[in-house]
């Protein structure tokens, strides 16, 4: 095992370019520059960054790319400025922030190592989806929701109760590309399976940013926003911290999920009109509390927007355009809350022909190049070979809650609303950038799930059963990480903060 503190940059070339220039490739960047670069791009102090410890033990992740390093460096970014959150507050040095590579692995793939009452769920996704050839290549569908597996099968013609059979041998007529185009038209989520020069020359790839995080000040000057210190604050770095947040699915949730290990009071807000995934979310919720709101109702929505009004955060990765049509823009909601911090996760982007998309990790992959350039390293002959985890997902989280606390020091310091930005197809270029493992055709392995599992789960006693899951991989010196509220039934929360302080 390898603990790196912090040093000078080891290819500081790569770092320090003209405002706006792109940066070709990050093939040489160690974790420690991964941390350095996004780090300082975000104009956080940078000494800082001596008080972080990576911890370079294993890799569990069989992959041509980085995906370990970029597992290893988004958690470490997200812990390190939830420590210098609470050094702004105490007005204490930075605590040391440590993180294993293993244990952020873990974390990585923790919707599959969770077990309650000692089983695992089964999987989210449908059994239409995945996979399929068409007529000049190949697609992969999205079915974990009903609504867009019975849009696909509306675009192929085939009733609901359709086998995978015949779903596939619809597939057949169609060219992949045209496929792809009716999906995004009629609310299903198809994709073409492209390599990586035919997404590179595409507008939407053109429109990828090449930072994965954006951080933007909204409106005139106003008066530094301290955030709130009374007798626990010392506990927990977010601690009083409050967040609304209405997310599906993985990216997002993680996130909010991340402000909770520090102490964040998260409403996670679900409908009670829309489809949830359990098994999904019951990893998902560790943390928060849970409360269901039909923004369409108006009794709910005068609810949701006074909680808004008086929280810190809110958190979102809803399609595009969905909740600004039902009065929740940036916009409208910082003339609401004028030091709000709006953060939002997408799948393509904010630019482009598909900024307003709908997208999942395993589309992105599919669609930008990188599952056919894993097939390609492997030397199978398969077609398409998906990363070992979720990478783009968590990895969106995580930075997701980085930039989100970003804007709450810059916030502390200049006042003023933010709007902060990730999407999946971001962090894929990101991951991109670092580059494949050179030579020969790697071997296959399966991830150690119960070895890992092992090392780095807690039991907890919840309302839904006693549940055993990954903790959170980063620890800060001499401050609480972790999870004290635990899942239970959606809606079992009221729409109150914990602390009645006004805002």
């Amino acid at each position: 095992m390898h603990v790196t503190n912090m040093h000078a940059p080891s290819h500081g070339k790569e770092f320090y370019q003209p405002a706006g220039a792109m940066v070709q490739t990050r093939r040489s960047f160690s974790t420690l520059d991964s941390v350095t670069y996004i780090w300082r791009t975000l104009g956080l102090p940078g000494d800082a960054l001596r008080s972080l410890n990576l911890i370079e033990d294993t890799n569990i992740f069989s992959s041509s790319f980085r995906v370990a390093h970029l597992a290893h460096a988004s958690i470490a970014l997200s812990a390190l400025t939830a420590a210098l959150i609470w050094s702004i507050r105490t007005g204490e040095a930075i605590p040391q922030v440590s993180v294993s590579k293993e244990h952020s692995c873990a974390e990585f793939i923790s919707e599959r190592l969770y077990t309650l009452d000692g089983k695992r769920l089964a999987s989210p996704l449908g059994l239409l989806g995945g996979l399929h050839k068409t007529a000049d290549g190949h697609v992969r569908m999205h079915d974990g929701f009903a609504h867009h597996r019975n849009n696909a099968l509306r675009i192929l013609g085939l009733p609901v109760h359709a086998s995978r059979e015949e779903v596939a041998a619809k597939m057949l007529e169609w060219s992949s590309v045209k496929l792809e185009s009716a999906a995004f038209q009629n609310e299903a989520v198809i994709l073409t399976l492209r390599s990586f020069q035919e997404w590179d020359v595409l507008p939407q790839a053109k429109a990828v940013a090449d930072f994965p995080i954006t951080v933007r000040k909204r409106g005139g000057k106003t008066l530094p926003v301290p955030l709130p210190f009374g007798s626990e604050a010392r506990k927990y770095c977010l601690q009083g911290v409050r967040v609304v947040e209405l997310s599906r699915v993985i990216a997002a949730p993680v996130a909010g999920r991340t402000l909770a290990a520090h102490g964040a009071d998260v409403i996670w807000v679900t409908s009670p009109t829309l489809p949830n995934q359990p098994e999904l979310d019951i990893d998902m919720a560790r943390g928060k509390r849970t409360v269901q709101l039909d923004i369409k109702n108006p009794r709910d929505k005068a609810q949701l927007l006074e909680l808004i009004r008086t929280a810190d955060i809110f958190l979102s990765s809803y399609r595009p355009g969905s909740l600004a049509a039902q009065g929740f823009s940036s916009e409208e909601l910082t003339k609401y809350n004028p030091t709000l911090v709006v953060a939002t996760l997408n799948a393509w982007g904010e630019e482009g022909p598909w900024a307003k998309n709908r997208g999942f990790d395993s589309l992105v992959q599919t669609a930008s190049g990188l599952n056919a350039a894993e097939a390609e390293r492997y030397g199978n002959g398969e077609p398409s070979r998906v990363l070992p985890c979720q990478a783009l997902d968590h990895s969106s989280g995580y930075l997701l809650a980085t930039g989100i606390m970003t804007a709450l020091y810059q916030r502390t310091i200049r006042g003023g609303a933010y709007e902060v930005h990730v999407s999946l197809a971001g962090v894929m270029k990101y991951l991109r950038s670092l580059g494949q493992s050179p030579g020969e055709p790697l071997e296959d392995h399966a991830v150690p799930t119960s070895e890992v599992a092992e090392k780095y789960t807690e039991s907890r006693s919840t309302a839904l059963g006693e549940l055993k899951a990954i903790t959170h991989s980063a620890s800060i010196s001499g401050v609480n990480v972790g999870y004290e509220i635990m899942p239970k039934p959606l809606g079992s929360d009221e729409p109150v903060w914990l602390t009645s302080t006004e805002r």
